[in-house]
């Protein structure tokens, strides 16, 4: 039986729970016998594979290639990950380079089966990580079945840090971080903007972004994003606003006050 991972309460106490147990909940998960058998598959037969064709045959190996890039939901699209495969991210007109959501890139990129690309499938140590990331992934995805705002921060811990030190300018950041649905989620809830504002121009979001950031932590830099201090603050504030969101669901306007006040 896979390991369920414990959030006993939802918001900031449920999330420092959640990080106060995180390494050994996080053992248990990948100690279990269903990811340690789809590890082993993984590692087993990865090397096996030349082309993207190969990749995407194999569903047991597609699953964990995909999982571990949080891209689950496309297990059943073969024929557009094989072009993201296939196209690799060399070329600028490369599928993935066309996409919004970053993530497909770095799909691409962890297994080098596009043109001129060096195939990785055979490199032990970053099969390893890919692997070792799919069960991270996994145990985000249980999390979030029992709290969705718990995944979203814990996926914001490793990839904001990643996306915050990337040499690129602070726009070209910003506009990574709106390609990854789940950074940009967590964003717009942390700064108090509604679910609609991506109907919005996207230049006319990028600056709100800003704007926004800058008010809530004194920069628009997602750089200030390296340090785990302002990942915290970032996610506390996010913890509390979703919080928020779901007493309004529940309670009247003149609860939720009293609650903010004993606050």
């Amino acid at each position: 039986m896979t390991f369920q991972p414990v959030v006993p309460a939802n918001g900031i106490v449920g999330w420092r729970f959640l990080q106060r147990t995180y390494d050994a909940q996080l053992q248990s998960f990948s100690s279990s016998s269903v990811n340690e058998r789809e590890t082993k598959y993984f590692l087993d037969n990865i090397s096996k594979v030349q082309t993207a064709e190969d990749l995407v045959s194999d569903r047991r190996l597609l699953q964990v290639a995909l999982g571990a890039f949080g891209l689950d939901g496309d297990i059943n699209n073969r024929f557009f990950i094989q072009k993201i495969l296939s196209d690799g991210t060399t070329a600028g007109d490369a599928l993935s380079n066309r996409l919004a959501d970053k993530r497909y890139r770095e799909f691409s990129k962890a297994f080098g089966l596009g043109p001129g690309e060096i195939r990785k499938t055979g490199l032990i140590t970053f099969m390893e990580e890919v692997a070792q990331d799919n069960v991270v992934s996994q145990f985000e995805i249980a999390v979030g079945e029992s709290d969705e705002t718990m995944r979203i921060s814990l996926y914001a811990q490793r990839s904001l840090t990643d996306l915050a030190s990337q040499d690129n300018s602070v726009d070209t950041k910003w506009f990574d971080l709106m390609g990854q649905p789940p950074l940009r989620s967590m964003m717009e809830t942390a700064l108090g903007l509604p679910s609609s504002f991506g109907q919005v121009d996207i230049d006319r979001q990028l600056e709100v972004f800003k704007d926004r950031l800058s008010r809530l932590t004194g920069s628009d830099d997602l750089a200030q994003f390296t340090d785990e201090a302002a990942i915290a603050k970032l996610t506390d504030t996010y913890q509390a606003r979703s919080q928020i969101k779901q007493l309004q669901s529940t309670i009247s306007p003149g609860q939720t006050a009293l609650i903010l006040l004993r606050a």
